[in-house]
């Protein structure tokens, strides 16, 4: 049978953590990116964190969901403490990556798109990196939110692959992975293009960050 139905398309895994760890190495291997394994470290955790939908949707008792960025941004300028927008802008961070790591396809038509998130989330981990620098925090976690925000573009990259793992090269959907390619100049999606035959114009408008 040629054709895999969606239940064979899902892997039954044991320990999430493990999962996302040996498939975010695996990734960083096969692209021959240079990461620093403690900032891929906590992409492990953040993503075993955000499994959980009450870890990355929030409740305010009328709605929930994701809080739109702008908001957590107000929080952050709004903050009483620096540990209290040191919080809010980790939250932005993270949730910007994960964001445009999993769903970058559905962003880029959308009002908010995946510009918006990059942009978001770079700068919120490299204001935060500022912030916890000189901290007993800051010794620890100061260089990694330095490196997510320097890495952000070829973060999306590896969790693309990750998300994109199991599918086969006739389901990419083309036209996604252009504007994608368009918006982030993103390498994996070039690739995935000339996979497919599909030569990106070089002089496109790219708007890189």
């Amino acid at each position: 049978m040629d054709e895999l139905s969606t239940y064979d398309r899902i892997e039954q895994v044991s320990n999430l953590r493990d999962y996302f760890r040996t498939s975010i190495e695996s990734v960083i291997e096969n692209q021959g990116v240079d990461m620093d394994p403690h900032a891929a470290h906590y992409v492990v955790n953040l993503l075993t964190s955000f499994s959980r939908s009450e870890e990355l949707y929030e409740d305010d008792g009328e709605i929930y969901g994701l809080r739109p960025l702008a908001l957590m941004l107000a929080d952050a300028a709004n903050a009483s403490s620096v540990a209290e927008r040191s919080q809010s802008l980790q939250r932005i961070g993270d949730v910007s990556l994960f964001v445009s790591g999993f769903f970058s396809d559905s962003l880029v038509r959308s009002v908010v798109d995946i510009d918006y998130y990059i942009c978001m989330g770079g700068n919120a981990y490299a204001s935060l990196s500022d912030e916890v620098r000189g901290t007993f925090r800051g010794n620890a976690f100061a260089h990694i939110y330095k490196e997510l925000s320097e890495n952000f573009l070829i973060l999306i990259d590896i969790l693309n692959e990750v998300r994109d793992s199991r599918r086969r090269d006739s389901d990419v959907d083309l036209l996604r992975t252009y504007d994608v390619w368009q918006k982030t100049g993103s390498r994996r999606c070039e690739k995935l293009l000339r996979k497919q035959g599909v030569v990106p114009i070089s002089d496109a408008k790219i708007r890189r960050h």
